[in-house]
């Protein structure tokens, strides 16, 4: 009996999800009609005509999920702030930098994280609200028609259909990185017979923000010859892939190796992390790296070794050093380019400024690293390549302040 109980109670994530949804939708729909009544009896009272709006209680709101994106939106508050012009910054990260900060016109929020989150963002008051989430009015994050335009904020100068499917589809604005990127979001469009979306190329806030600190950070002394392994997550990344296979002949160059597995690594396959780390405990040259800035590893490494990571672009575009990428299967029928023909750029472009390395010759990987180390011909592509996915060096922060403030106004 008490198992029999227990199963009528029990909910699948699918279905709670989807309760969750409706819940929200009802509670904000409550929320909004008690404001609508709020609103019509102080116009009733102060002798108005009853066609007052609601007033705007944020005309500029930003929402972070966490302190990884501090240095995406690091640079737009500054320039907020340098203006002299107030803006609610929402995070869902109780030790947020921003708490750290000594802003006078930027009012910071903790609103925690899931479902408590989604509960506060969905019923937001705001002119504008910018965001790197995707999936706005796909799952739980909802629309709320108390905010007149929502933007959505590229933190990569990769793709951007590589979101998970309908990741950009509802939002009013996307800000590039590159120019290159509106053609696919064009293309999706009339893909899905969706209205354009405004789309600004405003260049990369967190590359700003890494070129200026690695200025500052002094050159490695008696530097041994790096290489840097920084592959992306799940099934389809090499470490999940290959690993050992993989790192067993890296380790025997004598070579110091960093690794530097993807974050989202520790919540996705920490059983992968912990064997390899296991196993390589007792190799001297072998380093792991989970720092949240990838920028001191970049600056060691003398050559990258990655997948299809969007950090290869941070190393070519930062450091115009070589790179190599093991080729893997990629699954596109979860994301938003599925639906698109044709090569992706980011996918296209690494046989311009990467050497690919085959399954079979990781046991004859140092010559692989001392060819491409050697080769100069890349560097040409790699600055093409910059130029294409990462314009406007150094402007983003003002570029997105002044679209934001214009969009207000």
């Amino acid at each position: 009996m008490v198992n029999l109980h227990f199963n009528l109670l029990y909910i699948d994530p699918g279905t709670g999800s989807m309760l969750f949804s409706i819940l929200i939708g009802a509670a904000a729909a409550l929320y909004f009609l008690a404001r609508a009544l709020i609103i019509k009896l102080k116009v009733f009272v102060s002798g108005g005509s009853g066609a007052s709006s609601a007033v705007i209680s944020h005309p500029y709101i930003i929402y972070s999920e966490g302190k990884q994106y501090w240095n995406v939106f690091s640079p737009i508050l500054d320039e907020f702030e340098k203006n002299e012009t107030g803006l609610l910054y929402l995070t869902s990260s109780e030790d947020d930098p921003v708490f750290k900060s000594a802003y006078r016109f930027i009012k910071s929020e903790y609103i925690g994280e899931g479902n408590r989150a989604f509960a506060r963002l969905n019923m937001l008051t705001a002119d504008i609200v910018l965001m790197t989430t995707p999936g706005l009015n796909i799952y739980q994050l909802k629309r709320s028609k108390m905010v007149k335009h929502y933007s959505h904020i590229l933190h990569a100068p990769s793709d951007a259909v590589m979101y998970r499917m309908f990741g950009i589809d509802y939002f009013d604005s996307i800000l590039l990185t590159g120019d290159y990127q509106a053609n696919d979001i064009r293309r999706l469009e009339e893909t899905r017979g969706l209205p354009e979306k405004q789309l600004v190329t405003v260049g990369c806030t967190y590359l700003d923000v890494y070129r200026e600190k690695m200025k500052k950070i002094p050159k490695e002394e008696n530097h041994p010859f790096t290489i840097l392994v920084s592959p992306s997550w799940g099934a389809s990344s090499i470490l999940s892939r290959h690993g050992e296979k993989l790192l067993d002949p890296l380790v025997r160059t004598g070579w110091r190796i960093i690794v530097r597995p993807h974050p989202q690594s520790k919540k996705a396959e920490p059983l992968v992390l912990e064997s390899l780390a296991k196993k390589y405990a007792g190799a001297n040259n072998l380093l792991w790296d989970y720092e949240q800035d990838n920028i001191h590893s970049l600056l060691k490494a003398d050559i990258m070794i990655s997948d299809f990571s969007g950090i290869i672009f941070d190393y070519t575009f930062l450091c115009d050093k070589p790179i190599i990428y093991v080729k893997q299967g990629f699954d596109l029928r979860p994301y938003d380019a599925d639906d698109l023909e044709g090569e992706l750029w980011q996918f296209s472009i690494l046989k311009d400024i990467g050497t690919e390395l085959n399954e079979e010759y990781f046991n004859r990987i140092d010559e692989v690293i001392k060819q491409a180390s050697d080769n100069t011909k890349m560097s040409e592509a790699r600055k093409k390549a910059r130029e294409t996915a990462w314009q406007h060096r150094g402007e983003a922060g003002r570029l997105v302040y002044k679209f934001m403030t214009e969009i207000k106004g």
